[in-house]
C-alpha cells in the first residue's frame, strides 16, 4: 500500500490560479470536469462537456471565474479524489484523472542541450547503460561547449554541423537538436494519459529507463495555447538507444504518459511569458531509500515554446479537438543507482514527483506497464457515458 497524497502536495502556491482538471465520478460512471476552489473541486462538466471543448471556449478565464463564484455547483473534496491506491486495478472509486481528454498528445524531443547529449549517448552506447559514463565524458569534452549556445537552424548551427560531420561525430539527435526542424512525435493515444496519484508504467523488458519532467502546453484547434500543466514523458533509454526506430516502443506503453495535476489556464496572472521562465523540480524517492532531486529550467530551452507549436500545428497538420504538447526535458538523470557506472534507472515502487510552485505537483508511483491498471475507457465508452448523462 502506497502513501496517500495530500491536497497540499499537489496544489500550486497561488490560491487564485484558474485550475481545470478531470475526475472519475463514480455516481456518473465516467469523467467530470472540475475547477479547483481552495481544497474543493467544483463540477463544471456543463461548461464542456469535454476538456477539449471547454478549452476552446471564448473568454475561458472569465467563464471559469464566474463558475467559481456560483454557490450552487456540486463538488468534491480534493483529498477524497486523491485517496485511492495507484497500484490497484482501476475501479469505480472517485479519483483524479489526467486533465485532458480528446486532445492529441504530442511531444517535442531534444529541446535542451543536456538531454540532446544524453540521446547521443544512448545511440552510441547501443542501449547499454554500462557504456554511458565513458561516452558521456568524451562527448561533453568534445562537443558540449560547441553547441551550448547555438541557435537551432542558424548559419552558426550549420557551421558546427559541418565540423562535427567531418570529425565523424554527427548524430540524428544533433540534427533535431540544432537543425532547422525539431523532433515532434505523438506520445500517447487519446484518453490514455494518467493523472496525479495514478501509477506510471515502465515496460518489464527495460533495464535502463527514466522519468522526463516537462512543461506541457494545452493548445486549441486554432493553434493558440490556452494553458499549461506538467508531464512525465516516461522513457525507455535502452529501447531507443538500440534504434531510434524503436521510439514508439520506448515512449508509448500502458501508463507511460502522465499529465497533471491540473491545467493552469492563461489569464492576466499567468501566460506564455510565465511559462518561459518556469523551473521544474524532479524528485524520485525509491523503496530502497534512494533519493534523486534535481531542477531544470525553461529558460534553458533551445527553441521557444511558440516555435514548437508552429512546428506541430499549421497548414501541414491540424487538430480539430486541440492538442497538448510536451515541450521537452533538460533533466536526464545520470546518477548511479544499481551499480557504479550504470547510471539511473527506475525501480518498482519509485515515487516520482514533478513540480513547480505555479503549476502544482504531478506525483506518480512506478509500476510495470504490464501490471499497472489497464487502460479500459476508450473513445466509444467515453461518448456513450456522456450520452447516458444527457450531456451530448
Amino acid at each position: 500500500m502506497t502513501e496517500r497524497l495530500q491536497a497540499r502536495e499537489v496544489l500550486p502556491e497561488d490560491a487564485d490560479a484558474l485550475l481545470v482538471g478531470r475526475i472519475h465520478d463514480p455516481v456518473a460512471g465516467g469523467a467530470s470536469l472540475v475547477l479547483v476552489d481552495g481544497d474543493r473541486l467544483i463540477d463544471i462538466t456543463d461548461l464542456g462537456p469535454t476538456a477539449s471543448v471547454l478549452f476552446s471556449r471564448a473568454d475561458l478565464a472569465g467563464m471559469l471565474r464566474e463558475a467559481r463564484n456560483e454557490t450552487d455547483r456540486a463538488g468534491w473534496d480534493l483529498a477524497d479524489a486523491l485517496d485511492f491506491d495507484p497500484l490497484a486495478p482501476a475501479d469505480d472509486a472517485l479519483r483524479l484523472l489526467a486533465p485532458i481528454d480528446l486532445q492529441v498528445v504530442k511531444a517535442a524531443g531534444v529541446t535542451f542541450v543536456e538531454s540532446m547529449l544524453e540521446r547521443v549517448i544512448e545511440e552510441r552506447a547501443g542501449g547499454d547503460s554500462s557504456r554511458a559514463k565513458s561516452i558521456r565524458e568524451q562527448l561533453v569534452e568534445t562537443i558540449g561547449g560547441a553547441i551550448s549556445s547555438i541557435v537551432p537552424g542558424s548559419p552558426e548551427a550549420e557551421g558546427v554541423k559541418a565540423v562535427l560531420q567531418a570529425e565523424g561525430l554527427w548524430s540524428q539527435y544533433l540534427e533535431v537538436g540544432i537543425g532547422p526542424d525539431p523532433e515532434i512525435f505523438t506520445k500517447a493515444p487519446v484518453l490514455s494519459a494518467v493523472g496525479t496519484g495514478q501509477a506510471i508504467g515502465v515496460h518489464a523488458a527495460s533495464s535502463w529507463n527514466n522519468p522526463e519532467p516537462e512543461v506541457v502546453l494545452v493548445v486549441r484547434a486554432d493553434g493558440i495555447a490556452v494553458g499549461a500543466t506538467l508531464g512525465n514523458d516516461v522513457n525507455l533509454r535502452d529501447f531507443e538507444g538500440r534504434s531510434a526506430l524503436l521510439l514508439t516502443e520506448a515512449k508509448d506503453n500502458n501508463a507511460s504518459c502522465a499529465i497533471g495535476p491540473f491545467v493552469r489556464v492563461f489569464d492576466d496572472t499567468f501566460d506564455m511569458d510565465a511559462v518561459r521562465s518556469l523551473d521544474v523540480r524532479l524528485k524520485v524517492e525509491g523503496p530502497d531509500g534512494f533519493v534523486l532531486d534535481g531542477f531544470s529550467s525553461m529558460r534553458n530551452i533551445s527553441r521557444d515554446p511558440e516555435s514548437l507549436i508552429r512546428h506541430a500545428w499549421g497548414d501541414h497538420h491540424q487538430y480539430p479537438d486541440g492538442f497538448v504538447l510536451f515541450t521537452g526535458t533538460l533533466f536526464a538523470p545520470t546518477r548511479d543507482r544499481r551499480a557504479p557506472g550504470a547510471g539511473f534507472t527506475h525501480e518498482l515502487g519509485d515515487r516520482v514527483s514533478i513540480s513547480n510552485p505555479r503549476l502544482g505537483a504531478l506525483v506518480n508511483t512506478v509500476a510495470q506497464s504490464q501490471t499497472a491498471p489497464r487502460w479500459s475507457t476508450g473513445i466509444w465508452d467515453f461518448f456513450a457515458n456522456l450520452r447516458e448523462r444527457e450531456l451530448l
